[in-house]
């Protein structure tokens, strides 16, 4: 492990780029569209499933739906997308950005920031973090298996004969979606937007034929029936509620992408078009059960014709490709903005777009999801069986994201607490309740969700509570910066050309490389640098409040260099503009010292053994500093020491 600079990050959030996009000249409905294919892949592919999956709970497996419970089923949904999506998202979470950006991470950084130094608050609003991006990589892994099973599926409706190929045909599909993601998605994303339209407008269609052939399903847009519903069916009413969830899954990629497009487009594309289309499509199902309430085993595929089958299984798994295609980059934004708050260690980030600093490939993450992704497959073979898995991680998520908005809409809008509680409690009672009944399927599947995000949170807590020992412990052990400069200007060691940077997590301290670099080479630079990296609790810092210096002596200086948690840390081009505050910074005649720690479990570090070798495990799978501050490797030299944790 490399003792170079606290990464106490960037989301759930960029998908396809950044803020930058909005600087573009694109207008209005070009970043609408262009929403449409990034922000809506998830929730636009839910009519694949949502329905199905709602009746049949309603209904028992073998049952036939009355046209009561076909009402009630349809309402719910309707009524879903309207308060889960249009007022809590749409009307009020996106007006909780911070500089633009959005996110669950966002929201945490926004909400730490609200509590300010009140450790057990700040704690808490932490751990919330930690649940939320954990939760959030159960739902990245189930959301390309499921989406992409489902659309394949649709040639069971064509030929059943291809029944035996739906696993392997899907299992093809993903390993080619993730093999190409090394590439970068600048130029398939220019696709998304427009294929994505093309998917709207085709599941609008059939909708609105069905509906005109039995205008009765209109009734649903009435809340009463779904209510109704809930009232005379007890535990049934609760299961069909899991079901009914299906149908708002990828809501928070809403939030998320605020900073790709902005709070206009996101709006506007979602009540013109994705709401519309998606509510028509749904009513379309409804009023088809109620013509063939055998078609109750697939109403998506079914309110087509023959001849429209195959290019509508073509269109729905490109559109789930998209759907997966936004998680999937969405996983790695998450990680990196956790790797600059502090919850990760350092991984590889390769940027794939020289426009859009957004646009990131992680490789490791990138394996694992594909793993995980391949085994889910493999353990339920189908979009029904797989369904059961889902929803779970997405309640939790917004059941994280209402609680964090009451501390943000308290605590920085600064409204009162009675008003923040009466606009926040109600989103918060449904989503404990949407969470209450997805809970009633852990035994079907519902575990794998809560033991992914388990896992992750063990790691993420694990390697934060570890890197905080670490730091006491080594805080502890070095010598104050002043202390050490008043002694070595008293009597100087022996001088060298040139500028050495020591980077370091505690700029008050003298760091380790430079202890070592003057017990072993007893010489000093003529300008030494003790440079700090600091991520902020915003998405990005402006130029001229990114270098902070100030002087230590006649030879020392203290460098802080600031980062949004949005931002990659580049640390020669922020140095270069400490040229305007009077530092003729050269990078050929600058010298990095780094300390690498080979780390050793103490007997008594404040943790079990066991937490103890899994963080140094991650220690040591943790990137070269050299590589994630962007360093050039010529100029660094390393000092190893040995620490127990």
């Amino acid at each position: 492990m490399t003792d170079s600079v606290s990464a106490p990050a960037r989301s759930e959030a960029p998908v396809d780029g950044s803020g930058e996009a909005r600087s573009h000249n694109t207008g209005l409905w070009g970043l609408a569209v262009g929403s449409i294919g990034v922000v809506y892949g998830d929730i636009g592919t839910s009519p694949l499933y949502a329905l199905r999956e709602a009746m049949v709970a309603a209904s028992g497996e073998h049952g036939v739906p009355d046209r009561a419970t076909v009402l009630g089923v349809v309402s719910l949904i309707l009524w879903a997308l309207f308060i889960i999506v249009t007022l809590k998202y749409v009307v009020i979470l996106l007006r909780a950005d911070n500089n633009g950006e959005g996110g669950t991470l966002t929201l945490m950084a926004l909400a730490s920031r609200a509590v300010g130094r009140i450790s057990k608050a700040a704690g808490i609003v932490a751990l919330l973090g930690i649940v939320s991006a954990a939760l959030f990589y159960g739902d990245a892994v189930i959301t390309p298996a499921l989406s992409v099973l489902s659309a394949v599926e649709g040639i069971d409706i064509a030929t059943p004969a291809f029944h035996a190929y739906v696993v392997p045909l899907t299992v093809v599909i993903l390993v080619a979606l993730f093999a190409v993601q090394s590439r970068g998605t600048a130029s398939v994303a220019a696709l998304f937007g427009p294929i994505m339209v093309i998917w709207f407008v085709a599941i609008a269609i059939p909708g609105l034929t069905w509906i005109a052939a039995d205008p009765g399903v209109l009734w649903a847009l009435n809340p009463f029936y779904g209510v109704n519903f809930l009232a005379h069916h007890g535990m049934v009413g609760l299961y069909t509620l899991g079901a009914v969830f299906l149908a708002v899954t990828g809501a928070e990629a809403l939030y998320a992408d605020l900073g790709h497009f902005g709070r206009g487009p996101i709006q506007v594309a979602w009540l013109a078009v994705v709401l519309p289309s998606l509510a028509v499509n749904y009513l379309g199902q409804g009023a088809l059960v109620f013509a063939r309430p055998e078609a109750i085993e697939n109403p998506f595929f079914l309110l087509y014709p023959d001849w429209a089958l195959i290019p509508m299984v073509v269109l729905a798994t490109a559109a789930t490709v998209i759907a997966s295609q936004a998680v999937i980059t969405g996983a790695y934004s998450l990680s990196s903005q956790a790797i600059q708050l502090g919850l990760l260690p350092r991984l590889e980030v390769r940027h794939t777009s020289a426009q859009r600093s957004g646009q990131i490939y992680m490789p490791r993450v990138n394996a694992l999801l594909l793993v995980g992704v391949l085994l889910l497959v493999a353990l339920f073979r189908s979009s029904s069986a797989l369904a059961s898995a889902y929803g779970i991680a997405v309640t939790g998520t917004m059941v994280v994201t209402c609680t964090m908005a009451f501390i943000v809409v308290w605590r920085m809008w600064r409204w009162s607490p009675l008003a923040a509680a009466a606009l926040i409690v109600p989103f918060l009672l449904i989503d404990l309740t949407f969470l209450s009944a997805n809970m009633l399927k852990v035994i079907e599947g519902g575990w794998v969700p809560l033991a992914l995000g388990g896992v992750v949170m063990l790691v993420m807590y694990t390697w934060r509570r570890g890197s905080r020992i670490l730091f006491e412990k080594t805080r502890k052990l070095e010598t104050p910066l002043d202390d050490l400069v008043r002694i070595l200007e008293k009597k100087p060691p022996q001088r060298v050309p040139g500028t050495a940077v020591f980077l370091t997590s505690d700029p008050k301290s003298a760091p380790t490389a430079l202890m070592h670099s003057l017990k072993h080479y007893k010489v000093l630079h003529e300008k030494n640098v003790i440079l700090s990296v600091e991520t902020v609790h915003t998405p990005r810092v402006e130029a001229d409040k990114r270098v902070r210096i100030e002087p230590v002596g006649s030879t020392f200086m203290r460098v802080l260099l600031r980062f949004g948690y949005m931002e990659s840390p580049n640390v020669p081009r922020a140095l270069a503009i400490a040229r305007k505050l009077g530092w003729q910074f050269d990078i050929m005649s600058t010298s990095f010292f780094l300390s690498r720690r080979a780390l050793r479990p103490a007997p008594h570090s404040g943790m079990p053994r066991w937490q103890d070798r899994l963080f140094i495990t991650l220690a040591r799978s943790a990137n070269d500093a050299t590589d994630y501050f962007q360093i050039p490797t010529d100029r660094v030299v390393e000092v190893g020491t040995q620490v127990t944790v």
